[in-house]
């Protein structure tokens, strides 16, 4: 059985925990997408710990972890975060890392960090991870894959096409800075090669044959549906698809055989960076919920940054869960908004005084004003609970009208940040 779980918004939604959850009943669990940008927080056993690039089951010392060549794989960032866990008491997870994964270079962090300090305060608000740069030169067929770090000449030729075209790009549009040294990259790249040896496989092959022995396999996504390339809030996306149906791709798989893909919404909105956010609030209404929301407040696991706050969007959800093609809902974080007397739904949008329930491109989105229901308040701690009859009245009122509202079954609720904080509906 393949399944696969994915954001319905903007990221942060609480997949880590969903993934860390069901990685338990899982053979292998697959990151197909995304880098090093973005971050699950997964709470267990072993104590709190912020995922980047390791896929959510290296807890388990029975599941394969999968990155998948729709990965950018900066191979620094990848070594650290294991370090991290093994000195943490994690004994050493099984990965495996595709073979036609490409890498992140650290031309590729340096040209990220350039070009939003050129845009000034009409950045993207990157990460600067160097996600952009990357994609950039995967489609421009500069990039170099995993597979070709342990061809001496093949790799050196690779980098010095590279190079070339950056260096007169560094002259031209960022003069001041230090061209690039093809050797000193080059030692940096086959640096890696002993440890990461051992981890490469063929995965493509790998995943397929699992699927025809019957393996139980999760596909893991980073981020969520509004920051997909195509189909997001552009140009203030991610350089990949955070789509369920890309996992096809990025880990090569048949598009039939994902049997479930779950989508994790939060009970609420957040969002990092910059871009359109209808039903965002600021203040101190929002640094109330920002310092409520998640484990220790809604904060970025890869950055710091303080998330964007709003309350829950249904048109944006709605239309995030069309994309994913949802086939059930897990909310999380339900517990966060038990202080509120009175909770705001954004069920619509007015854009130049017209009313929508339909997401629109970005242009019009800049002009949405949101639509507000208002449903009461629970005031109650809900953490603890494990029957959905025994929430509170209004509890259930709000997933109810939450479910109504955009049309896709509710079957899981977080209600802490605990493995075992799940009611199951």
């Amino acid at each position: 059985m393949v399944q696969a779980i994915v954001g319905g918004n903007w990221g942060d939604e609480g997949k880590g925990k969903i993934t860390d959850t069901l990685a338990e009943q899982s053979d292998i669990v697959v990151r197909f997408q995304g880098g090093a940008n973005a971050g699950h927080t997964i709470i267990n056993n072993y104590g709190k710990f912020a995922l980047h690039l390791l896929p959510s089951g290296v807890f388990r010392n029975t599941v394969v972890n999968v990155i998948a060549q729709g990965v950018a794989l900066n191979l620094k960032s990848l070594f650290h975060e294991l370090d991290t866990l093994l000195s943490r008491g994690i004994p050493m997870p099984n990965i495996l890392v595709s073979d036609r994964a490409q890498i992140v270079m650290p031309y590729h962090v340096l040209f990220d960090q350039l070009e939003e300090q050129r845009l000034g305060s009409k950045s993207f608000g990157s990460t600067k991870s160097g996600i952009a740069p990357f994609y950039a030169d995967k489609y421009l067929k500069i990039g170099i894959q995993v597979g070709e770090l342990f061809d001496d000449d093949l790799l050196r030729e690779r980098l010095e096409r590279a190079c070339a075209i950056k260096n007169e790009t560094l002259k031209s549009l960022y003069p001041g800075n230090a061209l690039l040294d093809v050797d000193s990259i080059y030692d940096e790249m086959t640096g890696y090669r002993n440890r990461l040896r051992p981890l490469v496989a063929d995965t493509a092959q790998f995943l397929n044959d699992a699927i025809h022995a019957g393996k139980n396999i999760l596909l893991e996504g980073q981020l969520g549906a509004l920051k997909d390339t195509d189909n997001g809030i552009y140009p203030f996306v991610t350089s990949s698809s955070p789509l369920a149906g890309f996992a096809c791709v990025g880990a090569g798989i048949p598009p039939t055989k994902i049997e479930t893909i779950i989508t994790v919404v939060k009970s609420y909105s957040s969002a990092v960076g910059a871009g359109a956010f209808v039903s965002e609030i600021f203040g101190d209404e929002a640094k109330e919920l920002r310092d409520r929301g998640g484990d220790n407040g809604e904060y970025g696991a890869t950055t710091g940054r303080p998330r964007r706050m709003g309350w829950f969007d249904a048109v944006a959800t709605r239309y995030g869960c069309m994309l994913q093609g949802t086939t059930q809902v897990a909310f999380s974080l339900l517990d966060v908004l038990s202080y509120l007397d009175t909770i705001p739904v954004c069920t619509a949008y007015s854009i130049d005084g017209e009313e929508t329930d339909h997401f629109p491109i970005t242009p019009l989105l800049n002009r949405a004003k949101p639509v507000y229901t208002y449903l009461d308040g629970w005031k109650c701690d809900i953490r603890g609970i494990r029957k959905y009859e025994d929430l509170p009245v209004n509890a259930r009122r709000y997933v109810e009208f939450i479910e109504n509202q955009i049309g896709y079954p509710i079957t899981m609720i977080s209600n802490g940040p605990k493995r075992e904080d799940l009611i199951y509906r």
